[in-house]
């Protein structure tokens, strides 16, 4: 359950490797989250990741006692979701999960091969699917929790930079947002989160571009307004609504400079 400040004391984290999805963990455990999961395929990097969060207390500064556990996770396989987080919701409940799994594919590349295009739209839909109705059920029979679906503005209008990633991002969106509506008055929150371009921290991007230590601070600022939808910057929300009601000739001349990717 949450604590008495209101913040997640047990996270899943989907996507285990996911550079958003370690920052918010390293936030909520510096909010005392005792108990973190982090879902992916096992490998090195996940047992890094898992070794990186033990390594830090509920005050975020040193040696402690969080309980990080890894379980296999593979959002390639649909069939296997139920059993594989039904062994984590298994063990205690769950305040927060969070979908931060995602494939952005190489559109040039995808467009000639359309197996590679269909391996990011079941990665970024189809499997996303599977998961947030996974967790949304266990939610919704112990009653309470937040289920929180890194989505991004490249869905909310086609370009021709990256309208593959573009699609699968515009299918999530629009499911979260029934899967919202389903969920009201039972206790779980669904929240979408649409970032722009995703860069390090050390590198200078433009006023449209975010950091993972961003977008994880943003995640918890929605978590606690209880939010249906967070842009990631803030400002996305107006750029966008501009954007999705330019006329084609205009917005072709103004995508490339204005819409992250």
């Amino acid at each position: 359950m949450k604590d008495a400040f209101g913040a997640p004391q047990s996270l899943l984290v989907l996507g285990g490797t996911s550079g958003i999805g370690l920052a918010t963990a390293r936030r909520l455990i510096a909010r005392r989250a005792r108990t973190v999961w982090l879902a992916g395929r096992p490998s090195p990097a996940l047992d890094a990741a898992a070794a990186s969060l033990r390594a830090l207390r509920p005050d975020g500064r040193a040696v402690g006692t969080v309980d990080v556990r890894t379980v296999a996770f593979d959002a390639l396989d649909p069939a296997s979701h139920e059993e594989a987080l039904g062994k984590v919701f298994a063990e205690g409940d769950i305040d927060l999960a969070l979908l931060a799994f995602g494939a952005a594919g190489d559109q040039g590349h995808d467009e000639a091969d359309p197996l590679a295009a269909v391996r990011v739209a079941q990665t970024n839909y189809t499997g996303a699917l599977s998961a947030s109705l996974v967790c949304a059920g266990a939610m919704q029979a112990q009653g309470h929790g937040a289920l929180v679906v890194l989505s991004s503005v490249a869905g909310e209008r086609a370009r021709r930079a990256d309208f593959i990633y573009g699609s699968s991002k515009a299918g999530l969106d629009t499911f979260t947002q029934g899967l919202s509506e389903a969920m009201d008055g039972t206790g779980v929150q669904v929240m979408t989160v649409r970032p722009g371009a995703v860069t390090p921290r050390h590198v200078t991007g433009g006023r449209l571009t975010t950091s993972a230590e961003e977008v994880a601070s943003a995640i918890e600022l929605g978590l606690r307004r209880r939010s249906a939808t967070v842009y990631v910057p803030a400002r996305l929300r107006f750029v966008m609504a501009a954007l999705r009601h330019l006329p084609g000739p205009v917005y072709r001349a103004v995508q490339d400079a204005t819409v992250p990717e």
